[in-house]
Order: C-alpha cells, then structure tokens, then sequence
C-alpha cells in the first residue's frame, strides 16, 4: 500500500466525495414524489412500511435502496453494537476480503458511494492501484462511513422475539428489547438480513458440546488467541475461516496447529469464482428447479477453498500440518487436556478450535419461532433424484423470486410472502444474494422491487381512487 495522505488531505478528499455524492443522489432523485400510503394501528400508533433486521451490509444495502424508492417509513435494527454489526470487526479473521476489490453492490450504481470512490479519497488513486484484495478492518470502515453518509435509520442493541401477524392491523408484531427495555414494533414488510447463519445455527459437533467451555471455542466465536500461546491447537474443518483461526493461533505463539478434516485432500478450484458472471448471478433464480438444484449441489459437492494467501500463510509456519482423511468420532477432557477420538486413533490438545460452519434450520431461529412451521422448505417442493439428495440444502426455505417465504400449505399463512430472507438460505432459490458481496449488484434490485411491488399492490385501489380524484389543472 501507499504511502498515506495527510490527515488534512483526507479530510478535504472525503469532504469533496461527500458533496459529489450529495449532488448524485439529488440528480438521480426522480420521481421523488412520496407515495406510500402511510398505515396505524386501531388504536394510534405507528406501524412502520419496511422492518429490516440486521445491520451488516446487506441491511445497511437494502434501507438505502428502499430509501431511494421513497421508502421512507422504515426502521433497520440490530443486536449488536455500533461498529460491530456483521461479521467484519468479529468473527471474520481472514486480513483480507476474498471478493476481488473492484467488486460493486452495496453502492447500486452511484459511483460517489462505490468502495474505491471512498478508498481513493483516503488513499489517492495510486493508493488504490497498489492495493491488493480489501483488508477486512479497511471494508468494515467503509460500511461505517456508508451508514453515516447516508443517515441511514439503524437502532443498535436491540434484540428481537418472535414475529407474529396481527390478523386485526394486518401487519406484523415484532416484540424488541433495547437499552431502554421493551417495545412492540409493527411493520407491513419484514426483510431479514441477519447473515450467513441467519436461517439456522452455527454447528458443533455434540461431543464437543459436553467438554468444559474454556478448552473450545467455535470460529464465530471471541476467541482469546494470546491465551494460546505454548499451547497445542487442534482445528476441526477445512474451510477458510478454519484456517483464518489457525493462523491466528500459530500468529499467536501456539506451539502446535493440526488442522483435521474428513476429505481426502484439499479442494484447490474455488466454483464461487467459476460462477461470478453475469447468466449466473442475475437469473439463476429463473432456473427451473431441477437445474436450480444442480448448480447448488454442484457447488457444494466441489467445496469452499481457502484462498492461495491463506493457504500459503498458514503453511508457512512449521509448526501447522494439515491431518486430511482425519475425521474426529470422540472427544474427552482429562483435566486440561483433550483426548480426541479421530478415525486414525487418538490425538491430545490443550485447545480446540471448531470450524464445522453452520445448519439451516428456520425453526432454530427466535424471530422465526413463531411462524417456521409454516414456511416451504425446498424439501416441501422438490425431490432430487437417487444420488442428489443433501440434507442441509433441502432445509433450505423454498423462495420467491424476490426472496419472499413461500407457504408450506398454501392458504394457511399468506402474510409469509411479506417477509423478505435475504441470508445465505437463499442460495438455492436465488443463488449467490444474502450475505455474499458478489451477488449484491443483482440481489439488491431483486429483493427492493419485491417490497415495493408489495406496497404498491396491496394499495393499488387506493392510487386508482387517487388518479380518478386528481383535478390540478394545467392551464
């Protein structure tokens, strides 16, 4: 990377940013008529047009999408902290993005809002030619710059209960809980944007479960690296953020890292690569079913590869060995140490670290709890051939072509079709959307018009009444 600007040279390049996009969104404002029909409760009270749960990106995304189609009556929250929303300033380990930097979405074609429109304005534009793939804190900085510039409405530390609908409003009740105790929020379209697990859990083997809680920790986890250090790690899985951990493990002075995992080797060719043009990421959801199916399942069949830095700055410490074909069966705490059980005899650890990812499974979800029952799941409308069956992917919920739930029996809950789950969940019935970067610029749209053509058409007697009334004369 470049030498940096001045502090001053920054402040005056964001501030000439700011007022370009300022002047992009005013050009781009038509038609910037309000018109959506405002809803209350019986009894007074206001019940909101759009309720976006999560403020990660995809959140922050779709508020400033909804927004900018005059949207306006809508409330993003979050359980987390400001700075803390999404997985950048967590969980995600990795130094850099794994999407390619000048990858767009979050941005929905305005330049002035694009990462390298800001990064430049911090960095020059040599900056930007010397910079490699995006480091994780650097996205997570712009994410926060986007919210602020856009004043989007975003309510941190507020946890959500279950969503019911209110036959008598005819919206949704979702009962929240903040620093300020507890409110009922009501809102007539619900999109969900809560990440990679957010139509499940994340995953931990049972018999690890039962070990005391200081000897693990999952990768989604905090975990206390400078604690590792003289100790031996032992790492469940293979996929990036398996390794992501194990280095910061080795980075940490660990005195050993096995990384264990049950294929034969590890997979080299990254299909998420493969897939990143235009056919795939903008109509895979107009694929049949059948063929729907096979992309995914090709997908997942061929693995999640860590990338080659990734690779390579793990395997660079000595003290890390891959342990393939190394499934762990077992697992038992003998004082402070772990004894597991793997299909290749036993190996001793003073600290596990498990990478098995996460579930689909909507009815692990509180704000789901109330309703999954009734939500199709792609189990509920489609059976793969003999040899194509998998069992996480027919969990996943059967989608709506802009990523509305779909009822499991028709007639018995068709306000689900107001609820919006833009998670990973979607990848069979849209493909790459919900907390994938590379998708955004088609997702986006897909999910946006879904909510706007809800509002428009639930109220369409009411905008023909108001055209039958209209009398402004021209001369």
């Amino acid at each position: 990377m470049s030498k940096s600007r001045s502090a001053t040279t920054r402040t005056r390049a964001l501030r000439r940013l700011e007022c370009r996009l300022k002047r992009d969104l005013e050009t781009l404002a038509y038609p910037a008529r309000p018109w959506v029909h405002s809803r209350a409760l019986p009894g007074g009270g206001n019940v909101l047009d759009a309720l976006i749960v999560g403020g990660g990106q995809s959140g922050l995304a779709i508020a400033f999408g909804l927004m900018r189609e005059k949207v306006t009556n809508l409330l993003v929250v979050d359980r987390n902290a400001i700075g803390r929303e999404g997985p950048w300033r967590k969980f995600a380990r990795m130094a850099t993005l794994r999407t390619p930097k000048h990858m767009i979405g979050p941005d929905q074609g305005i330049i002035s809002l694009t990462f390298r429109a800001w990064y430049q304005a911090l960095h020059g534009e040599s900056g930007w030619k010397q910079l490699g793939n995006i480091p994780t804190e650097v996205w997570a900085d712009y994410l926060s710059w986007y919210r602020d510039v856009l004043a989007l409405p975003v309510q941190n530390d507020t946890e959500l209960g279950a969503i019911t609908f209110d036959d008598k409003s005819q919206c949704f009740a979702v009962p929240a809980r903040g620093k300020d105790g507890g409110t009922m929020l009501h809102a007539r379209k619900i999109v969900l944007a809560t990440g990679i697990d957010g139509s499940g859990r994340w995953e931990t083997p049972e018999y690890i479960r039962t070990l005391p809680r200081n000897l693990w920790a999952h990768t989604s986890e905090d975990i206390d690296f400078a604690s590792l250090k003289g100790k031996r790690v032992g790492v469940l899985g293979a996929g990036a953020s398996a390794f992501d951990n194990a280095i910061c493990a080795l980075k940490a002075g660990a005195t050993n890292v096995d990384l264990c995992f049950r294929r034969p080797k590890l997979p080299n060719v990254n299909p998420f690569r493969c897939q990143e043009y235009v056919g795939f990421l903008k109509h895979h959801a107009d694929l049949t079913d059948e063929l729907k199916w096979q992309f995914v399942l090709q997908i997942m069949r061929m693995g999640q590869v860590p990338p080659k830095s990734t690779y390579l700055a793990a395997t660079a410490f000595d003290n890390f060995h891959l342990h393939p074909e190394t499934t762990w069966v077992a697992a038992e705490a003998k004082g402070e140490v772990i004894v597991v059980d793997t299909v290749k005899g036993k190996r001793e650890y003073d600290f596990l670290i498990i990478g098995t990812g996460f579930i689909t499974d909507l009815s692990k979800r509180t704000e789901l709890a109330s309703i999954a029952h009734n939500i199709a799941l792609w189990k509920d409308r489609y059976s793969p051939k003999a040899g194509d069956e998998h069992e996480d992917l027919s969990r996943h919920p059967y989608l709506g072509e802009n990523f509305e739930f779909t009822e499991r029996v028709p007639g018995q809950a068709p306000y689900l079709n107001s609820i919006f789950s833009f998670t990973l969940a979607c990848f069979p019935s849209l493909g790459f959307g919900g907390a994938s970067i590379a998708g955004m610029k088609y997702s986006l749209p897909r999910v946006i018009a879904g909510v706007t053509k809800q509002l428009y058409l639930e109220d369409a007697t009411r905008y023909l009444g108001t055209l039958r009334c209209f009398n402004q004369e021209e001369y």
